[in-house]
């Protein structure tokens, strides 16, 4: 499989991300099963955050196994400096480490909550703290929405994250102002020499009322020839790699379009967009 250099971290990371969301809530057998797989098709970079239901209890028994050979992402959902060091110090334990190569502002949806997490007391401040004691070498942000870019541009302005995380797909690049922000926060991470993230890669549309056959919080495509054809659309975008869907059931097409991956011209790219009437975006 394909690495690319996760930006100033200098980690080669696989294209495929392994998206530890799929472990939220499965058995142990089942996230044994996912975790092998991934290993198998030599993925080495893990995201993982507390908010993924079991995931970290179920990760967190191949950790003695597997941890020098990762690259280790984590996250926090607090937004004080309090409340996010007492998150990441719960998150080391369970999953027996004892530092993160990344540690990561979760979730950040809008301005508001940028200003509450940069603010004087505010999470960053304990992620700062923390990489100066050894328990994180970086920082990064994530987070949904359609400001996601817009709002990670801003972010970039006020302190400089080694990376960034954020949706990309066809159907949602379908709104052409998601598109341009969009482009524009890629090149400003390439600018600043951050990796980047980027998620719902095979994301079809909202649930809506339909009843849910994945664990996923949207309708991903499931076919092999739709996966392929939306993870060659992602990765031909100059980003670091994907993080894997969050479903176990579908993970090993992922992984197996991860690893054919082939790069789609701007004119493909084009045709591809032009569908995504067909669809419905997730973030309107």
């Amino acid at each position: 499989m394909e690495k690319r250099r996760f930006g100033r971290t200098e980690h080669l990371s696989t294209v495929a991300i392994f998206g530890a969301a799929a472990l939220g809530k499965v058995s142990q057998a089942d996230a044994d099963l996912a975790i092998t797989r991934a290993l198998a098709a030599g993925v080495n970079h893990i995201d993982i955050a507390p908010s993924y239901g079991n995931a970290e209890d179920r990760l967190a028994p191949w950790m003695r196994r597997i941890r020098r050979k990762i690259f280790l992402g984590c996250k926090t959902t607090e937004r004080t400096r309090e409340g996010a060091r007492a998150e990441m110090e719960r998150s080391l334990k369970r999953l027996h480490t004892k530092s993160f190569d990344l540690y990561q502002l979760h979730a950040i949806k809008t301005m508001d909550e940028l200003d509450l997490v940069t603010a004087r007391g505010g999470a960053l401040e304990a992620i700062v703290q923390a990489r100066a004691e050894g328990l994180t070498r970086f920082i990064g942000i994530t987070g949904h929405g359609v400001d996601a870019p817009r709002v990670f541009r801003e972010a970039l302005k006020r302190f400089d994250f080694d990376s960034v995380l954020f949706p990309l797909n066809f159907v949602q690049y379908g709104n052409p102002n998601y598109r341009r922000d969009a482009e524009a926060l890629i090149r400003e991470c390439r600018a600043r020499d951050a990796g980047t993230m980027i998620i719902k890669t095979i994301c079809k549309r909202p649930w809506g009322e339909r009843n849910r056959t994945f664990t996923t919080w949207y309708e991903p495509f499931a076919d092999p020839v739709h996966i392929q054809q939306a993870i060659n659309f992602a990765l031909s975008h100059d980003v670091t790699g994907l993080c894997t869907v969050g479903d176990v059931s579908i993970l090993p097409l992922a992984l197996e379009a991860c690893a054919q991956f082939a790069p789609m011209s701007a004119e493909d790219q084009a045709a591809l967009i032009a569908t995504a009437d067909r669809y419905e975006p997730l973030f309107a």
